[in-house]
């Protein structure tokens, strides 16, 4: 039997988060030993204090949701959350740039922001529901070639969420060179086993206890 805790992000990034939530969300990580909490990054020192010594990953979010902000921004962004002690990055690519078909922008910007996480994990958001099949290709590509450890699929304030097709499109171009991370639209056990065996090794979702609940 899968142990679905040790894959799940255990998420709250609504812009109305509360403090008192973020509290319950790790309280609810450490209680499921959950492989990380995701955040925005306004509750990171938050998080810290409160998950400090109890394994569970701090991950928060970058150019998030939409993408667009500059590649210095992001890098910056980067590096602020690693000086407050995040585990893992996930960023947003600029999105314009990948349905222009400017690839090797789009690539230069998650090197960018890989050289600021410094050993922080970057997962890169490609945001498929807005992507072409070839451009989930080279999107998959310009994370291989940006040096990130992972491609996620969605940031959930997108159209659409993970796939299973997606999952395995990501990994037969991948292989083991990446992390998968399926996102958005996760919300029962028989889901999240459906993206575990597509290849997902990260689920990010909000309805992390539920999963472990069997629901």
């Amino acid at each position: 039997m899968m142990k679905l805790n040790e894959y799940i992000d255990h998420t709250l990034l609504k812009p109305d988060a509360t403090a008192d939530m973020i509290r319950r969300l790790c309280e609810e990580a450490v209680a499921h030993q959950f492989a990380a909490v995701c955040i925005n990054p306004c509750y990171l020192e938050l998080a810290v204090h409160l998950l400090a010594g109890t394994g569970v990953k701090i991950a928060t979010v970058i150019g998030f949701p939409l993408g667009a902000t500059l590649p210095a921004v992001k890098a910056f962004e980067a590096g602020e959350a690693v000086l407050r002690k995040a585990d893992e990055l996930d960023m947003v690519i600029q999105l314009g740039a990948a349905k222009l078909g400017l690839w090797q922008a789009v690539t230069d910007e998650i090197r960018q922001v890989v050289r600021a996480a410094q050993d922080s994990k970057v997962k890169v958001i490609v945001e498929t529901g807005l992507l072409t099949e070839e451009e989930k290709k080279r999107a998959c590509q310009a994370v291989l070639s940006g040096g990130a450890a992972f491609i996620k699929t969605s940031t959930g304030f997108g159209p659409g969420g993970a796939t299973e097709a997606d999952i395995r499109l990501f990994r037969s171009i991948a292989g083991d060179q990446l992390g998968i991370k399926a996102s958005a639209g996760i919300r029962t056990r028989l889901q999240a086993e459906a993206m575990i065996t597509a290849g997902a090794d990260r689920l990010g979702t909000s309805a992390g206890v539920a999963i472990v609940a069997g629901h």
